[in-house]
């Protein structure tokens, strides 16, 4: 089973594998922020409700909302 970003918890390390979906500008998005197959993504903080999460990549911080969390998935 796949997992993706939204699953993983404050301190989890991951590669990321592909970014999924049809939505090309949010995927677009994401590739130009440096989420891209085969970066590390270390997951920093989670927000108490979950949204937004706060990510360590390509060696600097993004915040992602929940909802593109989910289209990232993970090796």
């Amino acid at each position: 089973m796949e997992r993706t970003l939204k699953e993983l918890k404050s301190g989890e390390k991951a590669i990321i594998a592909k970014i999924d979906g049809d939505k090309g500008a949010v995927k677009r998005r994401l590739m130009d922020m440096g989420v891209t197959r085969g970066a590390e993504v270390l997951v920093r903080k989670v927000a108490p409700l979950g949204d937004p999460i706060e990510i360590n990549i390509r060696g600097y911080e993004l915040t992602i909302r929940k909802s593109e969390a989910e289209l990232i998935i993970l090796q």
